[in-house]
């Protein structure tokens, strides 16, 4: 029956995988549209219980993750390379963190950059802690850190590295079934593999929906400041359809003309912006600010990595810390495929640490400058942010860009940075979706890709009616906790056949050496 439709439809995918999957996105936004509240309603318990009972499986996983990526990378298999043993990255370390960054936490880093550090300063988390006070001010920058940091590139250089292993050295179909060849075998082909193909497919659409769909809040708020735009569900779906056509056109002209250009062009806009704020806010205290928040985030990542608020009773990390790890994963077969296909020709060792510690670099000092600079504003310089974070998480940035010369036009570019963040995700999921549907022999149409970004334009305009953040917040949890058990299966199989095929060239060694 798969067969015989995808045929019709003239299909180069996998058809259980493609139809499924698609049956059950269009599904969603055919019943989601009319019946919005109900949806927003259904999916609030399902997430509630999810935070409650299972929150601290999300922190005890990803933890545990960053300590197998950090042991793997110094252990005995920390030099094989993914791909031929002699071959050579195919990008520069320039051209390949560009791309991680626009594809993997951009968008983020432009939300919460303000926001969540403002956030943290009012409203600590940690008890004891005497609100909107210097020791406020560290906690807030060592709980964004550690949401930002370390953490969140562990959910996707775990993947990554499995994906890009199993691809390049085993010559196994890019996709995340492939992963798991050690544990299933030749069922990776069959509906199981079809199976987990088809979580890691509809979580990648949703997940990168519930970016567009933070982007598009802040996207509204910043027109409104700028343009006088006004703020509201219909210009917001407005912004989500022109991000669709924009990533269309992208995903249309591929990897090297589309996303590798704009991701360039993008780093180099965000980096303007971070040095405008670093050079024209409190410059001596930013920079040493960031000396102290690498110290800080280090000494307090150990305790950090494993609180899960048992003997405080409160539930403040159901709503950020568990948000994020669900968020994140959701992202991780998209990110992972993504960095795996532009990873080829660098050993384990170099792609664990330049996954890990470049981003973390950089978020450290995006954070410190951002996050510093408007908490310096409230201690030193009584500039009320707070409250308008409070009442407006989405217009954090731009309210904190007003205080600055060239409002107007640090504003303005910091639209354009978030655009092009946002038509990266979006063009590069759908080349993830894609290759998740599909063989590697069978070759990429573009009207399937195109069909994927229409998709997960409907389906974050959607979440964006049902009832904007906490719509997000509750989808994403619910649906990254199945892919949040791949992962720890993920590491399993990995470290299983690494062990396996070491053993087997040591073996082979030892009987071509001499007699």
């Amino acid at each position: 029956m798969f067969e015989r439709l995808g045929n019709r439809l003239g299909l180069n995918a996998i058809p259980q995988i493609f139809v499924t999957a698609a049956a059950i996105a269009i599904v969603f936004v055919a019943f989601a549209i009319p019946f919005h509240e109900p949806f927003a309603y259904a999916f609030g318990l399902v997430g509630s219980f999810t935070f409650q009972y299972f929150g601290w499986f999300y922190v005890a996983s990803v933890s545990g993750l960053l300590i197998f990526l950090i042991w793997i990378a110094f252990s005995k298999y920390g030099g094989i390379r993914l791909g031929a043993d002699e071959e050579t990255p195919q990008y520069s370390t320039e051209t390949w963190f560009a791309m991680l960054f626009a594809a993997g936490i951009g968008t983020i880093l432009m939300f919460w950059g303000v926001a969540e550090p403002l956030s943290h300063f009012a409203n600590p988390p940690m008890a004891g802690i005497e609100p909107q006070t210097v020791d406020a001010a560290k906690h807030a920058m060592n709980v964004a850190l550690y949401h930002f940091g370390l953490h969140t590139w562990t959910i996707f250089t775990l993947p990554a590295l499995a994906i890009a292993y199993f691809s390049y050295r085993k010559n196994l179909p890019m996709r995340i079934s492939s992963v798991f060849y050690p544990v299933l075998g030749d069922r990776i082909f069959g509906p199981i593999g079809w199976t987990i193909d088809i979580i890691a497919l509809l979580g990648t659409l949703f997940g990168v929906a519930v970016s567009v769909g933070l982007g598009t809040l802040q996207l509204n708020s910043g027109l409104n400041v700028v343009f006088g735009v006004p703020i509201g569900v219909m210009s917001q779906i407005v912004i989500v359809a022109v991000i669709t056509i924009i990533a269309t056109v992208s995903v249309a002209l591929g990897l090297d003309r589309g996303i590798k250009r704009l991701s360039e062009i993008n780093i180099v806009l965000a980096l303007i912006v971070m040095l405008f704020v670093w050079l024209a806010g409190p410059t001596l205290f930013i920079t040493s600010g960031i000396v102290q928040n690498f110290g800080n985030y280090m000494q307090n990542l150990p305790w950090m990595a494993f609180w899960t608020e048992a003997y405080q009773g409160t539930s403040w990390q159901q709503s950020w810390t568990v948000f994020y790890w669900a968020w994140t994963i959701s992202w991780a077969p998209y990110v992972g495929i993504f960095i795996a296909r532009i990873s080829r020709g660098r050993t384990i060792r170099q792609f664990v640490l330049g996954a890990l510690l470049a981003p973390m670099a950089f978020t450290l000092v995006w954070f410190s400058v951002f996050g510093l600079a408007a908490i310096d504003q409230e201690l030193n310089q009584g500039i009320d942010l707070v409250t308008q974070v409070e009442n407006n998480v989405a217009i954090a940035l731009f309210d904190f860009l007003a205080t600055f010369p060239l409002p107007t036009l640090m504003s303005g570019i910091s639209l354009i940075v978030i655009v092009v963040f946002l038509t990266t995700s979006a063009d590069s999921a759908a080349l993830v979706v894609d290759q998740l549907s599909r063989n590697d022999i069978q070759p990429s149409l573009v009207r399937q890709r195109i069909f994927w970004t229409f998709l997960l334009g409907a389906i974050a305009g959607t979440l964006m009616l049902g009832g904007g953040l906490d719509a997000l917040q509750n989808v994403i949890t619910t649906l990254g906790f199945p892919f949040c058990v791949l992962l720890v299966f993920m590491a399993y199989s990995l470290r299983r056949s690494l062990h396996q095929d070491l053993t087997e060239r040591l073996e082979q060694a030892q009987r071509s050496g001499p007699q």
